[in-house]
Parts: C-alpha cells; structure tokens; sequence
C-alpha cells in the first residue's frame, strides 16, 4: 500500500469528501436530460453502499429513492452535497450544506468567475460564506467526480472499471476522451477522478495530495490548464513524487506567468518551457502529447520506475529495431551496451544470421519457437549494463502468421517473461504489432501487469518516463544542500534605499552586491568626470577596455549608444565618453546619467545567462541559458525553482541543447561546468537573502574552460531589479 506517511504530516480532509458515507444529490430528477438524473442514476447502478439523500421539492420519490424538499428537512448528515442547481442558488444553498454539517460540495453550475465581473461577485460570496459555515468547495463550473472503489459515480459514465490510475482533469471531454480509451485497452482502471473547476478553494496541490495519500491510486494523473497556487503544488508534488509516480499534461502556457518583459529572464518567464521544468524539478512526469497520457500513466502505475536510460532492445524485425533506435535517442536514452558474456550467450540460442549487437535482432531465430524471445530477454536483463528492456515485434501473433501449433510456445513465453519482469527492478516494456486484437499471450501479460503497447512511440515515452522517474529518485537519495546566506548590511541598505527611490539597482551596485557574497566580478571604475580617464587609461596599460553608460533610465544601454568596446589609451577613452554622453541625452534628455563604468575587455569565450523571476504562480525561479544577444530567439534555456540543489544546479548545465559549444568546438576546450555550477548555487543563496530582489539577470556570463583564471567566467554585464513600493 502506498501511502504519504511521514511526508505529509496532517492527513488531507478531502478523504472524507471524496469517499463520503452519504451524498445529497441537491436538484435530483426524474429527467433524463437533467444532470440530477445523471448523478442518481450512476449512484443507484454503481451499487453505491452509502446514503443517498435526493433533494427536490417537487417529488416524494426520485428512482425509488425518498427525496427531500431541502437539505433542511432531510433526515441524515451527509458529508457531500452535489449542487445541480443554477448559479444563483448556489451561495444560499452552501449556507444551508453549513448549517448541516456537510463538509463539502460539488457545485456544477457554470456563471461564476469564469464569465466576468459579475460571475466573479458570485463566486467571491460563495467562497465567504463556505468559509464562514466550514465547507470545502470542489468547483464551480466542474464536471463532477467519481471514486470507483466506493461506488461513487456522480458522473453515471458507462464502462469504466476500478483501478489504479487517479485522474484530476480541468477538462470534462479529457476526461471521457481517456475513460474511452481505457475502455478500449481493456485492462486500465481509475481511483478517483476530479474536475477542479474555477478551484475556488479546492486547488491541484489539495487534489495531489488525496491521490497521493489513496490507498487505491497507485499513479496520480492531471490534466492542467493552469495553477492556482504552483509553489504550493511543488512542495506537494516532491512529497507525492517520493513514493508514486505523477504524470501531467499541461496544455499551453501559464497565462498568468506572464509579464512585462523588464529582462531577458522576465521575457522568458511564464513559458510553456518554465512550467514543464519546474514539473520535473519536482519528479513529475510530464507528457508532451496528449494521446501519450493514459500510455505513461499506466506504464508508470505497473512498472513505476528503471533503474535508469540504457535500454536493451529486442526484435524479431530490423525496420522496426531502427525505428526503436530512433525514437530512444530522441527521447533522450541509449541504447545499453552488451558485454561481451551476453552477446556470446546470445549467440547460443540465436541462429547465426541473428545480430546480438544492441538492438537484437533475432533474425527469423524465432519463428518456430517463439519462447525464444523470453530467453533472449532473461539472458539481457542479468546484464548490468542494461536498465531496462524493450521487446519490439510481433508476440502474441506468431500463431496467427505461421502456425495455430506454436499457440502453446506462445504462451509458455509469455508466462516466463512474466516470472522475469516479477523477479527484476528491470521494466520489460512490449510493444506488438498485435496489440490491437489482444491475442491470448498478450492477454496473459497484461493481465500479469505488464503493460503491451500497439505504438513504438508510446512504449518508447513510458521506457523515458520509467528512466527518469528512477534517476530522480535516485538523486533524492544524495540530495546537497547549500545553507542559506546571511544578508550583508551593506546590501540590505543598498536595496533599501533603491526600493525608496522606486529605482533598480544601477550596475556597479548590482555587482558589487554579488561580490558581497563571494561571487566574482571583474575590475571596473565608475567615472563621473572626463579627467579621471587618464589614471585610468595609465593603470590599465593598454589593455582594451570597455565604457557603458550608468543610468537608472535608461535600461537598454547598447539601443541608446551608450557601450563603447575595445577603448585603448586615454585619447579613445575621452572621446568614449562625450560620445557617450552625447548619445545618451539625445535618446533620453530626461535621463539622470550618473557617469560611466570603464572595465577591461573580457576575453572570448561561451556566453551564457543566468536569471531569476520571482514568477507569480511559482515563487522564484531561477533562469540558465546560453547567452548574449539570442538569448530570447534561441531560448536555450532551462528553468528550476529555489532553493536549488546541487543537483538542480548540475541539471540546469546538463539540460542545455548547446551540450556540443560548452564542450568546445573547432578545437577550442570546453568550458569549466562546475564553475557555472558553483555560480548557480551562489546566486540562489543570494537570492534567498534578499527577498527584495524581484529580478536578476546576469547577461552574458562569459564563461572560460578550466584553469583560465580564478573563477573561469566573467559577469558582463549585471541587472538586479528591485520590488517596488506597494
């Protein structure tokens, strides 16, 4: 039994409204186009074992059942009520649920905050008054839900069966489009399902937790439009995630997220990219497509998780062995590399033609004995090379293509594959050309638990997902954590004084304030008077410097003319900066220009970005790209919520497309990944120190390959924007 103990140290109150012992159907009907009808209908059919306590003023009886004028005068005190009545009656009716001790409702009527201003009163006086009488809402504006392994069906959907698989959907159609096609697998059942509605009070993270704490749901499953509360959702789905698989399909970007582009990090956040991130951060399995749901959610509920991404591939057919090789490397896995003991092993059994290099392909070695394959899986799965196995073919319909008599060999193979994957931390994840007619030893394996896929792209999303649920888990184990960093005075003042002003931190406070804390910056001067060129020009030597304007108005310093590059002796230093000056009064003659900040060229190298957005939905976030001027046309990029592990921070480096320019090309070394590392954990700490800082964005980091300089990157250019006055 899976369970949240010791995670989740109060036991969630959604256990008592979604396994109720009695329910109150408010609006129950005889009609059989009335959701009333509808309710009672799937409680009555599904053997529902509680009370059931219909409401209607107008009917003694509603299907055999005694009805009630209200909930007033009905006799017992049921812990649900379902609300079938219009919008209007709803506020009324939870103060009645109140004064009756029901602890929550499921209220279907649409017109609340979803439809405007008015709509969104409505809702904000029934959310007063169910807070004021104790009672939990689940909705407005949702589908409904149903707990099978308590007979509750209030949505009186035909056909679906109990199971393992809880499902929390923002759409209804989602969700008959998966009781659909579970229907059609055959052998995939549901826990609970809930439609969250406008989440007025009853949010994802809540529902997350029920599933998590079910005893009956071995795989949480949600389709996500948006969140409500995403950091709560976080910290719950890191707790979930540690003891059972959680799989989301999040449709679109977080509309909420998004904000005015005052940075790079700022035009990036709220990303499609940011949330699925964010997701996986906290061990989530998130699906790209939505036909990919109901595949990863069962593989993940039955196989749960791989030790981790090398997989063995075994096939009775060259063209699709390729195709499984394709689709594995662009999910991300490798294929295992056979040691040499296994491919002799192979050899034994195999025809000579056969090919025991990894895919396998047996080469006809199978047609007359296809419980061969089990033994080609058993002799690949003792290898410690191989995490995972991925039989691809046509098992299950050798007696259908050859010969009705190898029926017995069938199924004797398939029975042993049963006893190797019970036996092994090893998933055996099948895909078959047969699947869709269920021939009986495919029959026999699914219902041994093992999952039979009719695509090779969806058996190929749940070997990635079963991957990277085991690494995750794996990583939790040796989790290193960086403690907290005190604020300085210096910077705590600083910051105060620009929040007052209502300004940013200019330049050379934001990198003296990463210097603060132990972060490198490189030399620099803030020159307020053209005569204190010539020191500088004098202790710099002749190195080419660089001159950028300082100026709490002007954002964009490059737009405005204010950057002048490769500056040597005094003469072009002087020039830099009238010309600097000149341009940044004609783009802004308003513009308060505090001077210029003269510092020395960095030298080539990779550019990257490092950001944090204090996003509304999720906390902060911080922000790991490639950088410079692409940043926001390549979006390289890859997103984690603070505080980082150092985990987090090494994943973040790891995430990265541009694996191949951090590596070094044309022969150039590549950079030094455990500086950028170490530059991630320390901003995260700064960032915690400093709740003030609303953005960061450090843009381009140059980044250097070991033994460069002290801390192999150079900060550039530097941004800190600070919270406003409310």
């Amino acid at each position: 039994m899976n369970t949240l103990e010791g995670h989740l140290p109060v036991r969630s109150p959604l256990h008592d409204i979604l396994a109720p012992s009695g329910i109150a159907v408010v609006g129950a009907s005889a009609d059989p186009t009335k959701r009333g009808y509808k309710a009672m209908v799937g409680l009555i059919n599904g053997g529902y074992q509680g009370h059931i306590y219909p409401i209607n003023p107008k009917a003694d009886h509603i299907l055999g059942v005694q009805a009630w004028p209200s909930l007033t005068e009905m006799p017992g005190r049921p812990e649900l009520a379902l609300l079938c009545t219009p919008a209007a009656s709803v506020p009324a009716l939870i103060a009645e649920c109140g004064r009756r001790g029901v602890k929550g409702a499921v209220i279907l009527a649409s017109g609340f905050g979803e439809t405007g201003e008015e709509g969104a009163a409505l809702e904000a006086q029934m959310m007063e008054i169910a807070r004021a009488h104790g009672v939990r809402i689940i909705g407005p504006n949702t589908s409904g839900m149903f707990n099978l392994h308590h007979q509750i069906n209030l949505l009186a959907l035909d056909n679906v069966k109990p199971g393992d698989i809880g499902i929390v959907s923002q759409s209804g159609n989602m969700l008959l489009s998966l009781a659909l096609e579970a229907q059609h697998n055959g052998q995939v059942g549901f826990s609970t399902y809930v439609g969250p509605g406008n989440q007025s009070d009853i949010g994802f993270n809540d529902y997350l937790r029920y599933l998590g704490e079910d005893e009956h749901t071995r795989v949480a499953t949600l389709y996500v439009e948006g969140f409500r509360d995403g950091q709560q959702f976080l910290k719950v789905a890191r707790d979930v995630t540690a003891m059972k698989p959680v799989v989301v399909y999040k449709s679109g970007a977080t509309e909420q997220g998004q904000k005015a582009a005052s940075s790079h990090t700022g035009a990036l956040a709220g990303s499609y990219q940011m949330t699925v991130d964010l997701l996986r951060q906290a061990g989530v399995s998130v699906v790209q497509y939505s036909d990919e749901i109901l595949p990863v959610a069962e593989g993940l509920g039955r196989l749960q998780k791989a030790p981790g991404k090398r997989v063995a591939v075994i096939s009775d057919g060259g063209g699709q062995a390729t195709i499984a090789a394709d689709r594995l490397s662009e999910a991300g896995l490798t294929l295992a590399e056979l040691s040499d003991a296994t491919r002799s092993a192979l050899r034994e059994v195999l025809l000579p033609q056969a090919s025991t290099l990894n895919p396998v392909d047996v080469a006809g070695s199978s047609d007359a004995n296809p419980s061969l394959l089990a033994s080609c899986i058993e002799l690949v799965m003792a290898d410690e090379g191989v995490d995972s196995v991925f039989l691809v073919g046509m098992l299950g319909g050798y007696s259908l293509r050859f010969a009705e008599s190898l029926m017995g060999d069938e199924m004797r193979g398939a029975e042993r594959m049963v006893e190797l994957a019970q036996a092994s931390e090893k998933p055996l994840v099948i895909y078959s050309l047969y699947a869709p007619i269920k021939p009986p030893a495919l029959r026999r394996l699914h219902e041994a638990g093992l999952p039979v896929y009719s695509s090779i792209e969806h058996a190929v999303r749940v070997l990635a997902a079963l991957g990277e649920r085991g690494e995750y888990l794996a990583s939790q184990q040796v989790q290193e954590t960086i403690a907290p960093a005190a604020p300085a005075e210096t910077g705590k003042a600083m910051l105060k004084a620009a929040k007052a002003e209502g300004r940013d931190l200019l330049e050379f406070e934001a990198k003296g304030l990463l210097a603060e804390h132990g972060i490198a910056v490189p030399e620099e001067w803030l020159v307020r008077r053209e005569d204190e060129l010539a020191e500088i020009a004098q202790c710099t030597q002749g190195k080419p410097l660089a001159m950028k304007v300082v100026s709490k108005d002007i954002l964009h310093k490059s737009d405005a003319g204010g950057v002048k590059l490769n500056l040597v002796g005094e003469a072009p230093l002087r020039d830099a900066f009238q010309a600097i000056q000149s341009n940044a009064q004609a783009y802004d003659p308003n513009a308060q220009i505090e001077g210029v900040l003269v510092t020395p060229m960095a030298e080539k190298g990779v550019e990257v970005i490092i950001g944090m957005l204090r996003d509304p939905i999720f906390g902060p976030v911080l922000m790991f790209g490639l950088g410079g001027i692409f940043v926001e046309v390549l979006e390289d990029v890859a997103f984690r919520s603070l505080p980082l592990t150092l985990h987090d921070a090494q994943s973040m480096v790891d995430q990265l497309k541009a694996q191949k320019v951090l590596a070094g090309v044309r022969g150039a070394a590549g950079v030094d990944k455990q500086a950028l590392v170490s530059l991630l954990m320390q901003v995260s700490q700064l960032v915690e120190a400093y709740p003030e800082i609303s953005e960061l964005d450090l843009n381009p980091v140059i980044a250097y390959p070991k033994g460069h300089s002290a801390a192999n990157y150079a900060i550039v250019d530097a941004r800190i924007i600070v919270e406003r006055q409310s």
